[in-house]
């Protein structure tokens, strides 16, 4: 069956411009392989010699021969980025977050995706459960890596229970097949108190460093949750002596992997050392950065980078006055943080608010689920200086809307205060200050 791909944009300069492609058309086919999704098309594009059929949108058929560089690419946007359908999550996982999600909110909140594809083209957490042997043998000959996993747990059984489906202990077995591949990896536990922590986490860890080295790192996070619980599994937060116990069992690990492999593997996500009251790790112990989308090392990365910068800079009697807003998990950081530039720049006036999370409950503390009417209710009436400052990841990507489709210029109409978004990088949060 002849499978269409619908042209959407072109990009300025390009190969296919170049050759008369245009928005609107269809690909049917590179070197005579019909394409079934991104994947075959990432790999076929590559070559350096193709044969490209495109249907124009009157219904003629062009066949294009094109010689390129290895890997240039032409420059070719489809209407589906996937070049298929997404494929969405078959679990109830007792730990989903948007199961935890008020009502009313726009429709793609409430997808779930589990999709390989995904997993590999934006970095995604996967559970495999949605992976068919067809899918791991074309990652296995394309090479697509790295795949990122959501184990949760080792344990067949308790697995079954946390994702809510029968065949969740059973797809652990493609990790195998993807470890004799040789494909590099990441993966996730979402931490739930009293299911997957204690003796579980330590089956957990133990069995997950058979696939080193291809499993890169793993990162364990604690389970989020919101006031929206009605129904669901009943879950409780952990205390800082869960915190604890969690951290003194993944640095016993780190300890002895780093002895036996050299890289320590095994990483707590930022918000159990704040929990525990403890000081966050040096930068060599999360081993690059693997799982900074997980929130590992975030805070970390931050510092250092805000300390570097500022280190390379002059103090001087400069007068401004702005505001920053930030939530409550790295709230205790940047205080820290102005109290030294205050050092050099004793004129610079910083207002730092942390923000109450009343929309999805106080339990959750951190920036990137703050919306835009928790900021206009709890900054109303305060001292926000000629500038406030508000941290990327509280925008949609590439769009200027909160995640409760509130916009930037609602808020900044709101609170009669110009808006500076800063970048995930401390030397961007110093330029902002300091601008």
């Amino acid at each position: 069956m002849k499978q269409e791909h619908i042209i959407k944009e072109i990009e300025t300069g390009c190969i296919a411009e170049e050759l008369g492609i245009e928005p609107g058309d269809k690909l049917i086919s590179i070197n005579d392989n019909t394409i079934e999704d991104v994947f075959d098309y990432h790999y076929l594009v590559n070559d350096e010699e193709l044969v490209v059929l495109i249907e124009k949108a009157n219904g003629e058929e062009w066949e294009l021969e094109i010689e390129k560089d290895y890997d240039e690419d032409l420059g070719i946007i489809f209407e589906q980025g996937l070049m298929d359908e997404y494929r969405s999550c078959r679990n109830k996982c007792i730990f989903c977050f948007i199961d935890q999600m008020p009502k009313g909110m726009r429709e793609t909140l409430y997808f779930k995706d589990d999709d390989s594809r995904l997993s590999f083209l934006q970095g995604n957490y996967i559970t495999l459960t949605n992976m068919s042997d067809h899918d791991v043998e074309r990652m296995i000959q394309y090479h697509l890596e790295p795949i990122n996993i959501s184990f949760q747990t080792t344990n067949p059984e308790l697995r079954c229970k946390m994702l809510h489906n029968r065949f969740a202990g059973e797809a652990l077995k493609k990790v195998d097949k993807l470890y004799e591949a040789g494909i590099h990896m990441n993966g996730q536990i979402v931490l739930c108190k009293g299911v997957n922590d204690g003796e579980e986490l330590e089956r957990s860890i133990r069995d997950l460093t058979n696939y080193l080295p291809y499993l890169q790192s793993v990162s364990v996070v604690p389970v989020g949750l919101t006031k929206y619980r009605d129904g669901l599994y009943p879950l409780e937060p952990f205390t800082k002596e869960d915190a604890i116990k969690v951290l003194e069992i993944i640095e016993n690990w780190q300890k002895k992997i780093y002895d036996e492999h050299g890289l320590h593997f095994i990483h707590a996500g930022d918000e159990w050392y704040i929990l525990a009251e403890r000081e966050m790790p040096e930068e060599e112990r999360y081993d690059g950065y693997l799982q900074l989308e997980n929130g590992v090392g975030m805070l970390r990365l931050l510092i250092d980078e805000f300390d570097e910068a500022f280190s390379d800079i002059e103090g001087d009697d400069r007068k401004r006055e702005i505001s920053i807003a930030t939530g409550k998990l790295a709230y205790p950081y940047l205080q820290q943080m102005i109290e030294k530039l205050q050092v050099k720049f004793p004129n610079i006036k910083v207002h730092l608010y942390w923000i109450r999370n009343e929309f999805f409950g106080e339990t959750i503390t951190v920036s990137g689920l703050i919306t835009g009417q928790d900021l206009m209710a709890q900054l109303k009436d305060k001292q926000l200086g000629s500038k406030l400052l508000l941290p990327c990841n509280l925008l949609r990507d590439g769009e200027e809307v909160f995640l409760d489709d509130v916009t930037l210029t609602q808020v900044k109409e709101s609170l009669q205060v110009d808006i500076d978004i800063v970048k995930s990088s401390g030397w961007d949060l110093l330029e902002r200050i300091l601008k």
